[in-house]
């Protein structure tokens, strides 16, 4: 199977697929998320949920509404006859429509309103699952782009011990250099082999990481697109504005104030307990001792329920009631707190990955020069092997550092896009 045609499969669910890339085009970002979001297990579980909740709701909601319910039977009894040895015997039959409508129940009313708040706790429940998803997929993806570019570090050393080992070889075969720089060049080049197998097994790994990211059994044999993450909009904003967006965003700040309100309706409903519930009813039907003889009858009325006395229960359970509002409220300002202290490491982290990023390109560019003059000064006599060997391990050092700090930078802004309830 192609990966245009494996990709296109896996993204026939998505509800804003991207377009799929050609048969040897690269796994984008977006396509990487698209995916995710169609078969993440994780998010259709929590969909599931949201299902239910609803579904719980309606059928609290449903003791409000009329409701309307058709009876019928048939039975023969009979009794000893007074006037002989045996017993007369009847039939009875009967059809009839029963209806009834809640005029005043409050606590019916409040557990539906609980049931109601409850399952918008799970949707927004639901949009926390989804930005969680996202950013374990595009912290996977950054990983094997990394990956990806860790491979190509260990090529290019690779490269370069080999034309060292090439360039030593002919030193040592006209006497110019000892043999035992070619001992050294030999060393290094097996080095260079040993650390590209390890980055090449690293980036398979991480594609691995990727594909149960993107809830997807697969081949890892597919190409990654280049990356470039963009800026973070408002990355350097204050902390105070950054805490007012993610207050505003953030589904599990709407999590919890829907289940606030669904605690609050619970312990109305509690405290509706001491009220009476007042519900209207009727029936109309027919009944006689046999299918064509019955007679219609009709019944009409209202009822009253009232507990007057439950032992002390009711006021129990609204102390508890109260109890748990009490402390899902003071849960809410440590809640905030965390939240804030979230911002700030993310945002700490996302300055520190920027200014490494920058310090690690002139790192590199640095060494690539020390490089070229120990090069320069073994060619002439000047230098030794060790000193080649010292500036290849630099450059190479370097590189996998700007790699690793460019992808830390990226999955720093992705991390702080999620703190903030970005999608």
């Amino acid at each position: 199977m192609t990966h245009a045609l494996a990709l296109a499969l896996l993204l026939a669910a998505s509800p804003a697929p991207a377009a799929a890339p050609d048969a040897d085009g690269p796994l984008t970002l977006e396509q990487a998320v698209a995916t995710a979001l169609a078969h993440q297990p994780q998010l259709q579980s929590a969909r599931a949920q949201t299902r239910a909740a609803k579904a719980r709701a309606a059928e609290g909601n449903a003791a409000l509404l009329p409701q309307v319910g058709l009876t019928a039977g048939a039975s023969r009894g009979g009794s000893p006859d007074p006037l002989g040895p045996g017993s007369s015997t009847s039939n009875s039959f009967s059809l009839g429509l029963r209806a009834s409508q809640t005029l005043f129940d409050t606590g019916a009313w409040y557990g539906a309103s609980s049931g109601r708040s409850a399952a918008a706790a799970q949707a927004e429940t639901e949009r926390a699952t989804r930005l969680s998803v996202v950013l374990a997929v595009r912290t996977a993806w950054f990983q094997a782009a990394a990956a990806r570019d860790l491979v190509a570090v260990a090529k290019e050393t690779l490269a370069n011990r080999e034309a060292h080992l090439a360039q030593v070889k002919g030193f040592v075969e006209v006497g110019t250099r000892p043999e035992i720089d070619l001992a050294q060049a030999r060393a290094d080049r097996a080095n260079a082999v040993v650390q590209l197998i390890g980055a090449e097994n690293g980036f398979a790994t991480a594609h691995a990481q990727l594909n149960q990211a993107m809830g997807v059994a697969a081949s890892t044999d597919y190409p990654l697109a280049a990356a470039e993450p963009a800026p973070l909009p408002g990355e350097e904003g204050s902390i105070d504005a950054l805490l007012a967006e993610a207050l505003a965003n953030r589904p599990d700040v709407a999590a919890r104030a829907r289940l606030r309100d669904a605690q609050v309706a619970t312990l109305q409903s509690t405290r509706s307990t001491f009220l009476p519930a007042v519900a209207a009813g009727g029936t109309v039907g027919e009944a006689g001792p046999a299918v064509d003889e019955t007679r219609r009858s009709w019944s009409a009325g209202l009822t009253l329920t009232w507990s007057l006395l439950s032992g002390g229960g009711g006021a129990a359970r609204v102390s508890e009631a109260q109890a748990t509002l009490d402390a899902l409220d003071a849960d809410d300002e440590a809640f905030r707190q965390a939240i804030r202290l979230q911002l700030e490491q993310a945002r700490l982290a996302v300055r520190s990955a920027r200014a490494s990023v920058e310090a690690s390109a002139e790192v590199v560019v640095n060494t690539r020069d020390l490089l070229r003059l120990a090069e320069a000064r073994y060619q002439a006599g000047l230098g030794n092997a060790i000193e080649l060997s010292d500036a290849q391990v630099a450059v190479t050092n370097a590189a996998a550092q700007e790699v690793q700090a460019r992808f830390t930078l990226a999955t720093a802004r992705a991390q702080l896009a999620e703190a903030l309830g970005r999608s």
